[in-house]
C-alpha cells in the first residue's frame, strides 16, 4: 500500500527534496511481553546522508519535556515577566503534542498528518510536509479526536537532523516518518505493525523517545477503551531499516501505555513507562496499573504496582494517566487516577506493593515536571500540586489555580501551567504557587496542553495550530 507523502515548502523553498522510493507496508508480526524482534524488516524508506554532509542544528526542546527524563525544565531562559501573545499560526489541524524548538524553528505536528516548521520569531511557515490521510472519528470504533492523525509529540535527533513523528493514516496504519529539519523531505518511512494485532483500536498518544539507536513508540487504546487492544512499546531503528523490537503488556486486554510524556529514560538507558488498567480477568497480577522498566531491547527488567492494583483496574483508577517522574536521586514518583502517589526506587521497583512511601495527593492526568526533589503533578481536582520528595517522604507544598490542570513546565524562575478548558496560561511563583501573571490565549487548547520554552518565548499547541507567548 502506498501512503501519501509530499513535502510542500510554503514560505520558502529550501535545498533538497523527497526521496523517490516508495515504502511498502510491513508484514512483521507483533512481539511478546518478553520483548525482542518483531520479525524480518519490511521494505522501507531508509536514511540517506544529509546533502553535502552539512551539520545539523541544535535543539533547545527536542522532545516532550525538553529531555528524555521528561523533566519539563527549561534551563538558561530569560527572567519571566508580564505576558502577551507574540503570534498565532493557524495550521491544518489541532496540535496535541508539545512543539519542538530546533535552531530557529518551531516544529509542530497536526491531526491532519502534517509536520510544520515555523519561524520562531514570526510564526511564518518555512516548510510543511503532509504524510498521509488521517482517520475520521466516524471510522473509529470509539475515541474523541477528529480526525486522528499525529497525536504523540515528535522527537528530534541532532545526530542526523531528522524529526520523527508517527502518523495514523487511512486503513489504520501507524507509520513512523523521519523528516529533514532543513527542508521537510521524508528520509525515513516505516510502517509499524501493531504488536497486539489490532491497529484499528490502537492510538499513538505518548511522546516519542530516542535511545540506543532507536525511536521508541508507545501505544494505548482510543478514548472509551473499546475493542481488544493491548498496550505496547515498539523500537524502530533510526535509519528505518532492520528488525523492530516490541514489548506487549501481558494482560488479556487493555493495559494502555498512553501517558502524554512518553517513555522516561534513565541515566543507564532504562525505559520507564506507566501502564493503565487491565481487563481484570484474574486475580493473578497481569502487569497493569504499574510502572514498568524496560531495557533498550524492550525486555522487562523491573515492575512496580500498588497492592490495590486489582481493585484499581476494576474501577479505572490506575497509574497510566501520567508518566513516572524520575528524580535526580534515582527515585520515581508515580501518581495516577486514584489520587495516591507512590515513591519507588528506580533501580529496584519492588514488584507489587514495593513502594518506599505513599500518600494521598490528587488524581493526575497528563505529564509531571521535575526540578530537584520537587515534582509538579497535573492534578485534575484542586489545581496542580507541587510535591516534595525530600527524605523519601511525599509532602504537598502548594496547589495552583483550581482550574489549571494542564501539564506543567518549569523555567527556573516560574512554573507554567494551562487551564486548557478556558485557554488560559498561568505563570506561578515556584515557592508558593501564587499567580504572578495570567494570559487568555484567545484560542481553544487540546486536552493536557503543555508548552515548550526557550529564550523569552513559550510555544503551545492549540486546537488550530500554535501560539507563541512573549515574556516567558
Amino acid at each position: 500500500m502506498r501512503l501519501g507523502r509530499t513535502a510542500r515548502p510554503v514560505a520558502a523553498v529550501l535545498a533538497g527534496g523527497l526521496l523517490a522510493a516508495a515504502a511498502g507496508c510491513s508484514s512483521a508480526s507483533g512481539g511478546s511481553a518478553g520483548g525482542g524482534s518483531t520479525g524480518s524488516a519490511p521494505a522501507a524508506k531508509t536514511l540517506t546522508a544529509a546533502p553535502g554532509g552539512a551539520s545539523h542544528p541544535d535543539a533547545a526542546w527536542p522532545t516532550y519535556g525538553g529531555d528524555f527524563a521528561r523533566t519539563g525544565v527549561a534551563a538558561g531562559v530569560d527572567t519571566a515577566g508580564p505576558l502577551r501573545v507574540s503570534w498565532r499560526a493557524n495550521l491544518d489541524g489541532a496540535v496535541y503534542g508539545q512543539p519542538l524548538l530546533v535552531g530557529t524553528l518551531v516544529i509542530a505536528a497536526t491531526e491532519n498528518d502534517s509536520i510544520y516548521a515555523l519561524d520562531s520569531s514570526t510564526g511564518k511557515v518555512v516548510w510543511r510536509t503532509h504524510v498521509g490521510t488521517p482517520v475520521p472519528l466516524a471510522d473509529l470504533p470509539c475515541g474523541d479526536i477528529d480526525p486522528l492523525g499525529i497525536t504523540g509529540t515528535p522527537v528530534y535527533d541532532a545526530g542526523n537532523g531528522l524529526v520523527y513523528a508517527v502518523a495514523e493514516t487511512s486503513g489504520y496504519h501507524h507509520v513512523l516518518f523521519g523528516i529533514s529539519v532543513t527542508d521537510g523531505a521524508v528520509r525515513v518511512e516505516r510502517d509499524i505493525p501493531a504488536p497486539d494485532g489490532q491497529p484499528r483500536y490502537d492510538q499513538q498518544r505518548p511522546g516519542l523517545a530516542i535511545e540506543d539507536g532507536r525511536v521508541y513508540v508507545a501505544f494505548g487504546g482510543l478514548y472509551g477503551d473499546c475493542g481488544p487492544y493491548r498496550g505496547s512499546v515498539v523500537g524502530v531503528p533510526l535509519d528505518g531499516s532492520g528488525s523492530l523490537l516490541s514489548y506487549l503488556v501481558p494482560t488479556a486486554r487493555e493495559g494502555a501505555v498512553w501517558g502524554t510524556a512518553g517513555p522516561v529514560i534513565g541515566p543507564d538507558g532504562t525505559l520507564y513507562v506507566s501502564v493503565g488498567n487491565g481487563s481484570v480477568t484474574s486475580t493473578s497480577f497481569d502487569g497493569t496499573d504499574s510502572v514498568t522498566a524496560l531495557s533498550p531491547a524492550l525486555r522487562q527488567v523491573g515492575i512496580f504496582a500498588p497492592s490495590s492494583w486489582y481493585n484499581d483496574s476494576q474501577h479505572d483508577l490506575d497509574l497510566g494517566s501520567t508518566q513516572p517522574a524520575l528524580l535526580a536521586d534515582g527515585m520515581l514518583l508515580a501518581d495516577g487516577k486514584s489520587g495516591t502517589a507512590y515513591l519507588v526506587n528506580s533501580a529496584h521497583l519492588g514488584g507489587v506493593g514495593g513502594q518506599v512511601a505513599q500518600a494521598a495527593v490528587c488524581p493526575a492526568y497528563g505529564a509531571a515536571a521535575v526540578a530537584g526533589s520537587t515534582v509538579y503533578e497535573p492534578c485534575e481536582q484542586g489545581g496542580m500540586a507541587a510535591i516534595s520528595t525530600a527524605g523519601n517522604k511525599i509532602r504537598v507544598l502548594w496547589r495552583g489555580p483550581a482550574s489549571a490542570w494542564g501539564s506543567p513546565v518549569v523555567d527556573g524562575g516560574a512554573v507554567w501551567v494551562t487551564d486548557w478548558t478556558a485557554g488560559t496560561l498561568y505563570e506561578l511563583d515556584p515557592a508558593t504557587g501564587a499567580t504572578r501573571y495570567s494570559l487568555s490565549l484567545g484560542t481553544p487548547l487540546p486536552h493536557f496542553a503543555s508548552l515548550s520554552i526557550t529564550g523569552s518565548r513559550a510555544y503551545l499547541g492549540t486546537s488550530h495550530g500554535v501560539v507563541a507567548v512573549a515574556g516567558a
